[in-house]
């Protein structure tokens, strides 16, 4: 501990003594050269088979940006995504993909992009997806398991919340109150629109509420494309807003099946006209998988990525750098499930 402590000193104190003109970065840390992704058999097939069900994880918070720790590397959730899939596509020993889920959601153009991707990794390969739903799948966690060819939830799965939100806020009267009034130079009066320094329009508002109502259709044109038998009653329920159980979302139509990962594996060995397949999960080469349930992290990256960047499960908290709840968030547009 003290020799970890010398060590740190000394960086440090190098740090301080070294010229520049911007800020010195030290990284200490292992990461293997290559990081290309690997394949591990998580379960064996009962008879002798060269055929394979791949496991391609999407955890965390969906957004196009890296999920990094304070010492950890972790990864993009959507280029890690195109990876895999472009893994399982290649691998002519798969014959089909679980696509498991646990997800909050994340930004609008994000969530969209990895919909897209699904939709021409089945178009591309003909190789069929399920969807499993971990512990949540919700918001545009939902969104992108449209993409998939049947839905397998966990009885207690939280899944739904189908709708956009723009998180803003306003501190305009609590600085007035204190004599300090805030002003912005623009080009435009809706410039600054949902500007924390200013007070919101009505004009302001309703460009705002346009764009989340234009998303919100996407949104639901998506859902009642990929669950065409949804009853009008059931899909105005459905894209409410609301959460909803595993259980509730099969009875909505929402979900095909409520099971677990070894009814998703046996739903995807018969939608690819196969009876015995190993189960493989893609990983990174320094994470440890000895189970399917080894890489649950962003990204399914596993051992190299950043945990705290996973779902959780807190109230509201609104942070002054924009971040909420423990989820780094830049402003934007979000299918995103905030509990």
């Amino acid at each position: 501990m003290r020799m970890g402590t010398l060590l740190l000193g000394c960086l440090l104190g190098m740090g301080m003594m070294l010229p520049g003109c911007g800020p010195t970065t030290f990284v200490v840390g292992l990461s293997p050269g290559d990081m290309t992704l690997k394949k591990t058999v998580v379960e064996e097939a009962e008879g002798r088979t060269r055929d394979e069900v791949a496991i391609i994880d999407v955890s965390g918070l969906i957004v196009n940006a890296s999920q990094d720790g304070l010492f950890s590397k972790g990864e993009n959730p959507v280029g890690a995504f195109r990876e895999k899939l472009d893994k399982a596509a290649d691998d002519q020993q798969v014959k089909a993909v679980i696509l498991r889920i646990n997800s909050p959601g994340g930004g609008v153009t994000a969530s969209e992009i990895m919909y897209r991707e699904l939709l021409n990794f089945r178009e591309e390969t003909g190789k069929p997806v399920v969807v499993l739903m971990m512990d949540v799948a919700a918001s545009g966690g939902y969104y992108l398991a449209c993409g998939g060819d049947a839905i397998v939830a966990y009885p207690s799965t939280v899944t739904g919340s189908i709708g956009v939100i723009i998180q803003t806020v306003n501190f305009h009267k609590a600085l007035t109150s204190i004599g300090i009034e805030p002003e912005a130079i623009t080009s435009g009066p809706n410039k600054a629109v949902g500007s924390p320094l200013s007070p919101m329009s009505d004009e302001q508002r309703a460009i705002l509420q346009g764009l989340v109502d234009e998303f919100y259709g996407s949104f639901v044109a998506v859902v009642r494309e990929a669950r065409p038998s949804l009853t009008d009653e059931a899909a105005a329920r459905a894209t409410d807003g609301r959460v909803v159980s595993g259980i509730q979302a099969q009875e909505l139509g929402l979900v095909d099946h409520v099971g677990d990962l070894d009814d998703a594996f046996d739903l995807a060995k018969s939608m690819a006209s196969i009876e015995e397949a190993d189960l493989v999960l893609y990983h990174r080469p320094l994470d440890y998988v000895a189970s399917p349930y080894a890489s649950t992290n962003i990204g399914g990256g596993g051992a190299g990525t950043d945990i705290n960047a996973g779902v959780q499960m807190n109230l509201l908290q609104l942070n002054v750098d924009g971040s909420m709840g423990g989820l780094n968030m830049p402003p934007g547009f979000y299918y995103l499930w905030r509990p």
